[in-house]
């Protein structure tokens, strides 16, 4: 496996620019052999997708439905991040620590102060009790609109405050852009948890690894010298496009083995996005919101 404990907590990048792939000089079925390659090698860790067909959140789910993706994850990844501390999410970093992975547990942020409640009460929970490795409060919360700065520095507060002592690291996920917008975000954090798409900035598949790479860069030069994860990327298989940016078997290969290949080389630890595709994620994003797993939702890998 390429995760090495240490990673979560370097701070000193020194980024090797690598160079992706050309599509040219593959034939597909020779494209297809290195992305099966590239995933049974191993790397650092993974985006936990939780419901199969017919299941979406606010569905309870149980404890044997998550450890049997923990089980079909496990030969691959050193390490599970997860969204959610409620309705069965809290089954994923207990599972994940069962079979000895490392843990990224997020605690899901929004506008129900009820709900919020209880996400917070679930992530410091799960933390005294051993099963987080990295404590992610809030997934975009800003991005959303679903909270004011100051309300979501305060959640963060209270975690750390919380988990004084434990030597579990406190962040907040969100676009790469946001903790250069807001300092506060890194001042508040022990690591910064950063997702980079270039799919969502319209960026062609050509130029997506270079694009990534300038994302990481901005998100060096905000960190002030904190650790930083990237706690998600990746490219959809299919259900259109943005702009240049157009979903596709061979782009979603060519982005893995890139995505993977500079990861590794620079030692990043980072969450792919994500596990298994999930039908219901087709609202907000489009048609491609269902298309974003390496395994496809009968819970096959792709290619």
């Amino acid at each position: 496996m390429s995760y090495r404990e240490a990673s979560y907590y370097k701070s000193n990048y020194s980024q090797i620019a690598t160079p992706g792939i050309n599509l040219a000089d593959y034939s597909l079925e020779e494209l297809k052999a290195l992305w099966r390659k590239t995933i049974e090698d191993g790397f650092h860790g993974i985006c936990f997708s939780m419901y199969r067909d017919g299941q979406s959140p606010g569905d309870d789910i149980s404890m044997q439905q998550v450890e049997e993706r923990i089980n079909i994850l496990k030969p691959y990844v050193g390490a599970i991040r997860s969204f959610s501390c409620i309705e069965g999410n809290e089954f994923v970093p207990m599972v994940a620590k069962k079979h000895g992975l490392k843990t990224l547990v997020g605690a899901w942020l929004g506008d129900d102060k009820e709900d919020n409640e209880k996400e917070i009460e679930g992530l410091i929970s799960l933390a005294k009790s051993g099963n987080v490795d990295v404590a992610a409060v809030g997934n975009e919360v800003l991005y959303r609109n679903d909270l004011t700065l100051e309300e979501l520095v305060g959640y963060i507060n209270r975690v750390k405050e919380a988990l004084a002592g434990l030597d579990i690291p406190v962040g907040y996920v969100d676009a790469y852009y946001e903790f250069s917008r807001h300092p506060i975000l890194v001042e508040s954090t022990d690591v910064v948890l950063a997702n980079l798409y270039p799919y969502w900035e319209g960026c062609p598949i050509e130029y997506a690894l270079g694009h990534m790479q300038a994302m990481f860069g901005s998100v060096v030069d905000a960190a002030q010298g904190k650790p930083i994860i990237i706690t998600e990327t990746g490219w959809p298989s299919e259900g259109g496009g943005l702009d240049g940016a157009i979903a596709g078997g061979e782009a979603t290969m060519k982005y893995f083995i890139d995505t993977i290949r500079w990861t590794k080389e620079n030692d990043i630890p980072i969450f792919y996005f994500s596990s298994f595709d999930e039908s219901w994620k087709t609202g907000n994003e489009g048609d491609v919101g269902a298309y974003w797993g390496l395994w496809d939702k009968q819970e096959n890998l792709k290619y």
